[in-house]
């Protein structure tokens, strides 16, 4: 299906490059010296703008994913790709999501185009996704999941008539130094090949890694103000360093060590940043958005075993699964938590000052909470 879909898309660019490079004053014509920067998501663009600061290059820069819709469900329009084509840097994840980018590339008219993906950039410190204990599987994960048993409301019955939930769970494995790890079962598909976690802008020293490297190519292709581009892209790593030793203290005096989701977790990086443990529903990429009774069991446990006083979530208004969880609490008395993995921000979001610094200011606030 996405094979079909770019080739179709392919052909609408052809028609429209042959429209476009005749028509010099249209929206599709490239300005002369100005340069156009292509981002697929919110992280990429900010960290983009932060260098450019000023812009004195006058650059153009681009968020394709703008509207809130999920990198993991994102497909190019004609217009999409006939941005990227004619672009001077490309700036895109790498991951499975993208699956669509290498077709995409070969349309490039700009053959001069500076690629940047930041899986490859990161390289070596890119991690397998994983599935811990307790953990809901999609081992298809390719969004179809008709025939999996997904009625979590079912788990409030159970253990609303008494104290059976009184840390009675011996059939499931509530030992966490064991769970040590059972964060050794990657993630592969059924073909045998490893699946990357994408999310890894949510480490905030991968994005300053992230940052130098998008300096340095925007150093490369516009030396006239490479100088400002640098100075720039330092003074942001220093602000990125300094609250990436905010969350090491905030972690190191906190009590409790493990985070739990009644949600997807795309936060591997950063908890694996500071040495935190973890427990979900869902791994980062799932689409799943109900759970199953033993799934919900399962965490359940885990908040009353090791006393947490908070079930997270992302982004979203849907917190059915995190309130399934915590009804099913011996005290039931948890508070929801919210950490923002930047997903779905949207272009009236930015307009609205939304920064990367200032939501991971507040995953921080949620995160020292939830340690509590």
């Amino acid at each position: 299906m996405k094979k079909t879909i770019i080739l179709f898309l392919a052909a609408i660019l052809m028609v429209g490059c042959f429209s476009a490079c005749s028509a010099v004053g249209s929206s599709n014509a490239k300005k002369q010296g100005e340069l156009q920067i292509v981002t697929t998501i919110f992280p990429e663009y900010d960290w983009v703008m932060n260098i450019l600061g000023e812009n004195p290059g006058n650059a153009e820069v681009t968020m394709l994913l703008d509207t809130g819709v999920d990198l993991h469900s994102y497909q190019p329009t004609a217009a999409d790709i006939l941005k990227i084509s004619t672009c001077d840097m490309f700036i895109y994840v790498g991951g499975e999501s993208d699956g669509w980018v290498k077709d995409a590339l070969k349309e490039a008219t700009n053959k001069n185009m500076s690629v940047i993906n930041l899986l490859d950039v990161l390289g070596d410190s890119v991690k397998e996704e994983e599935v811990v204990e307790g953990m809901q599987h999609d081992h298809d994960h390719d969004h179809d999941h008709e025939d999996a048993d997904h009625d979590h409301e079912d788990a409030d019955h159970d253990h609303e008539d008494g104290d059976e939930h009184d840390h009675d769970h011996e059939d499931v494995d509530h030992d966490h130094e064991d769970a040590d790890h059972d964060h050794d079962h990657e993630h592969h598909h059924e073909d045998g090949e490893v699946e990357y976690d994408e999310h890894v802008w949510l480490s905030l020293r991968n994005a300053a890694t992230l940052t130098e490297y998008i300096s340095k190519e925007l150093q490369r292709i516009d030396s006239t103000n490479a100088e400002t581009y640098k100075k720039n892209a330092d003074d942001y790593i220093a602000k990125l360093n300094a609250l990436d030793a905010q969350y090491a203290d905030a972690v190191a005096a906190a009590p409790v060590k493990t985070v739990l989701f009644g949600d997807r977790f795309p936060f591997r990086y950063l908890t694996d940043d500071y040495g935190l443990s973890y427990y979900a529903a869902f791994v980062g990429c799932s689409a799943e958005t109900e759970a199953s009774f033993e799934t919900i069991t399962f965490l359940a446990g885990k908040v009353d075993e090791l006393s947490l006083h908070a079930v997270l979530k992302i982004e979203g208004k849907d917190q059915r699964i995190a309130e399934t969880i915590i009804r099913n609490t011996k005290f039931k008395d948890q508070t929801i938590l919210t950490m923002d993995s930047m997903q779905a921000t949207t272009a009236k979001d930015v307009q609205n000052g939304a920064n990367y610094l200032s939501i991971m200011e507040q995953n921080l606030l949620a995160l020292t909470q939830a340690l509590k």
